[in-house]
């Protein structure tokens, strides 16, 4: 275990982060898409609600626990596993004079909800926010480890 390990593992975790807040920004913008691509049957299909997905970085937990038993510790951090499309229905919304009404009048609208999207939108900067302290403790306490030599 290195003297950077902390580090490696909250820069990790910041990566992760900012992915989910650049796929929750990215649901936003495209909350009003009713084309965003083209389905099996050849129409357009509004777009989807993305999720991320997170996994720890190592490998199994057998391969932690004899690590740990070794008293050597291998956690190396979290990462994105897989960029997932939410499969909740569309929202179907009355609007006759939109392009893409059917025949009865509705569309089909994404099945994006703003209000999801803001709160996992803080929850997202409140984990970031706390790796970059976490980040700066560990900072602080090598440069602490350094001044000792003086």
């Amino acid at each position: 275990m290195s003297i950077f390990h902390s580090m490696n593992i909250s820069s990790s975790a910041l990566t992760a982060q900012r992915l989910r807040m650049d796929v929750v920004s990215s649901n936003i913008a495209n909350s009003e898409s009713t084309r965003a691509r083209v389905n099996e049957n050849g129409e357009w299909e509004p777009y989807r609600r993305k999720l991320v997905s997170f996994n720890s970085d190592g490998s199994s937990f057998k391969s932690h626990f004899n690590a740990a038993r070794n008293n050597g510790i291998e956690t190396s951090g979290v990462k994105a596993s897989v960029i997932t499309e939410a499969q909740t229905p569309f929202k179907m919304v009355f609007n006759p004079n939109h392009p893409d009404a059917n025949e009865t009048g509705y569309v089909q609208m994404p099945n994006v909800d703003p209000l999801q999207e803001m709160v996992d939108l803080m929850s997202a900067t409140r984990s970031y926010e706390a790796n970059i302290t976490a980040l700066n403790a560990s900072k602080g306490m090598l440069m602490k480890a350094l001044e000792i030599g003086k």
